[in-house]
C-alpha cells in the first residue's frame, strides 16, 4: 500500500488529536499543517512541517489529503481549494454554515474526483451501528419516531469561546449537529421543519450570541415524525436518542451510558462505545460536569477522553482505507461525498427560516 501524506489545516482540540491518531496509523504520515495559533506547538510535537498558506500546501509532494478541522465558518475555502488541487478532504462538521455554501463544496469535490467525507463522529459509535443493524433486521419493526435531547445548563465562562458566536459556529444546532444527521441517517430527509425557541437565558457579556434552547419538530414522509430538543438552559440536563417503531423501541442513553432494546417481550442492552470501560467514563464524566455533557467543550492543548478518541480512530480507519483502496459500505456512501452532511445543513436552514419567520418550512424552499 502506498503511504498517504497528510496536511491538517486547523490543529485546535479536535484537528491536533485527528493529527495524532494519523500518525500511527500504517502507511499514513502527518506532512505539515496549517494553523496561525496552533501549528507551531502541533507541528513540533508530530516533527512536521509548518505552512502558512493553503497553495502552498496543497502544491506539495507529500500531501494526498487533508483534514479540516478549522473552526466551522473557515471550512469552505480549504476544502474548494483542496478539490482544486485533487487533494482529498475530511471535514469536521458542520462541513459549512448555509446549504449554498455545503452544495458549492460538495460539487467542487465530486467535479474533482475526491473523496469528501465529512466528520459526523455518531456514524462510528458502536452504539449507532448496533442500532441500524437492529432496524435493518426488523427488530422494532417500522420506525415511526425518534425523539433526541442535547441539553443541560451553562453557567458564565472565562472567556467567550468561537463556538458560542453564531457568525463562527453557526449556533447549537449547527455545531451541534450530529443528533440531526443521526436521525436522518435513519428516516432519510424530512418533508418539512419547524422551529421554536431563542436565546431565554444567557445575555450578556460572559456568554455568546447563540439560542440557548431550541425545539425542533420534523415530518418524515409515511406519517413518520421526530422531535429534537437542543441548548444550554435546561437545568435537567439529558442527552439521548430514542427511536420507537411499530414493535418495539430503541434508546442511546449517552448521560447514563447504554444502549436499551425493548421488545414486547424484553428489554435488553448493549454498548454504546466499544467496551464497558468508556460507556463507564463517560458517564462518570457527565456526572461530574455541572453544565451538562451535552454542551461541553474541549479546548485547545486538552486531550480527547478514552470513548471519544476510540471513535475518531475509527473515524480516521475509516477514511484512510478508502485512500489504500478499500471500498464503502452502500450506507456510508453519503457520508464519504459529503451529501448527507449537506442534507443536514438543509434541515438545519429549514429549522433557523423556520425560527426567523415563524411558520413550518419546506425543505423544497431550501434544497
Amino acid at each position: 500500500m502506498n503511504k498517504i501524506g497528510y496536511a491538517i489545516v486547523g490543529t485546535g482540540y479536535f484537528g491536533a488529536e485527528l493529527a495524532r491518531i494519523l500518525t500511527n496509523l500504517e502507511n499514513a504520515e502527518v506532512t505539515a499543517v496549517l494553523d496561525p495559533y496552533h501549528g507551531e506547538a502541533i507541528a513540533k510535537e508530530l516533527k512536521c512541517d509548518v505552512e502558512t498558506d493553503l497553495d502552498t500546501l496543497y502544491e506539495r509532494e507529500d500531501v494526498q489529503a487533508v483534514i479540516v478541522a478549522s473552526p466551522n465558518y473557515l471550512h469552505k475555502e480549504p476544502v474548494i481549494k483542496a478539490a482544486q488541487y485533487k487533494v482529498h478532504v475530511f471535514c469536521e462538521k458542520p462541513i459549512a454554515l448555509s446549504y449554498d455554501d455545503c452544495a458549492e463544496m460538495v460539487q467542487a469535490c465530486k467535479e474533482n474526483q475526491v473523496i469528501f467525507m465529512a466528520g459526523h463522529v455518531m456514524n462510528f459509535f458502536n452504539g449507532v451501528r448496533t442500532t441500524k443493524k437492529f432496524i435493518n433486521e426488523g427488530k422494532i419493526g417500522d420506525v415511526l419516531y425518534c425523539h433526541s435531547a442535547r441539553n443541560g445548563w451553562e453557567e458564565p465562562q472565562d472567556t467567550v469561546s468561537w463556538k458560542k458566536i453564531r457568525s463562527k459556529s453557526g449556533g447549537h444546532l449547527y455545531h451541534h449537529i450530529h443528533e440531526l444527521d443521526c436521525i436522518q441517517f435513519i428516516l432519510g430527509d424530512p418533508i418539512s421543519a419547524y422551529m421554536t425557541g431563542g436565546n431565554v437565558a444567557h445575555r450578556g457579556e460572559d456568554f455568546g450570541d447563540e439560542d440557548d434552547m431550541l425545539l425542533i419538530n420534523l415530518e418524515f414522509d409515511n406519517n413518520r415524525y421526530a422531535i429534537l430538543e437542543y441548548g444550554s438552559a435546561f437545568r435537567w440536563s439529558e442527552h439521548y436518542l430514542l427511536i420507537q417503531g411499530t414493535e418495539g423501541a430503541i434508546k442511546i442513553d449517552m448521560q447514563d451510558v447504554k444502549l436499551t432494546l425493548k421488545t414486547e417481550n424484553s428489554e435488553e442492552y448493549y454498548l454504546v462505545h466499544e467496551t464497558k470501560e468508556e460507556d463507564d467514563n463517560r458517564t462518570a464524566i457527565y456526572k461530574g460536569n455541572k453544565t451538562g455533557g451535552g454542551i461541553t467543550y474541549g479546548k485547545p492543548g486538552s486531550k480527547t477522553p478514552q470513548w471519544l478518541y476510540t471513535i475518531m480512530e475509527r473515524e480516521m480507519e475509516y477514511f484512510h482505507g478508502l485512500l489504500q483502496g478499500k471500498e464503502s459500505s452502500k450506507e456510508f456512501e453519503p457520508l464519504i461525498t459529503g451529501e448527507a452532511a449537506k442534507s443536514a445543513i438543509a434541515t438545519a436552514d429549514a429549522c433557523t427560516k423556520s425560527l426567523n419567520e415563524k411558520r413550518k418550512v419546506y425543505l423544497s424552499e431550501i434544497v
